[in-house]
């Protein structure tokens, strides 16, 4: 079963002020971690939203609205997707990768077979 982990952004990550040293330190073991236990597919951090845009649809209209968006606690700030047996599985690593990059909440969400 493959699995993103979704870490949330903070107002620093939104900032766009990067991690510490230990910060970067603890997500490269973190990785290390992942890669060797054969379950990573891709990992990235994402940059700030006032660099990003979203498109919103209203039946043929499409308007485009630019970055940096209000609402911090429900952006991306990064995200893994791993392949393990089991949502308990996925959600173990999960809480690892809240400790390790520090964020406020990680979402661990399936990516469906279809």
């Amino acid at each position: 079963m493959r699995f993103m982990i979704i870490g949330k952004a903070t107002k620093e990550s939104e900032a766009g002020i990067l991690p510490k040293a230990e910060a970067f330190a603890a997500m490269q073991e973190y990785n290390e971690a992942l890669v060797k236990s054969g379950i990573l597919l891709a990992a990235e951090g994402l940059s700030p939203t006032s660099k990003g845009a979203r498109v919103k649809f209203s039946g043929d209209k499409r308007t485009v609205i630019d970055g940096p968006f209000a609402e911090s606690k429900e952006l991306v700030a990064g995200y893994a997707i791993i392949e393990v047996p089991s949502k308990a599985a996925a959600i173990e690593w999960g809480k690892r990768f809240g400790d390790v990059v520090r964020v406020h909440e990680v979402e661990v969400r399936e990516i469906p077979e279809w």
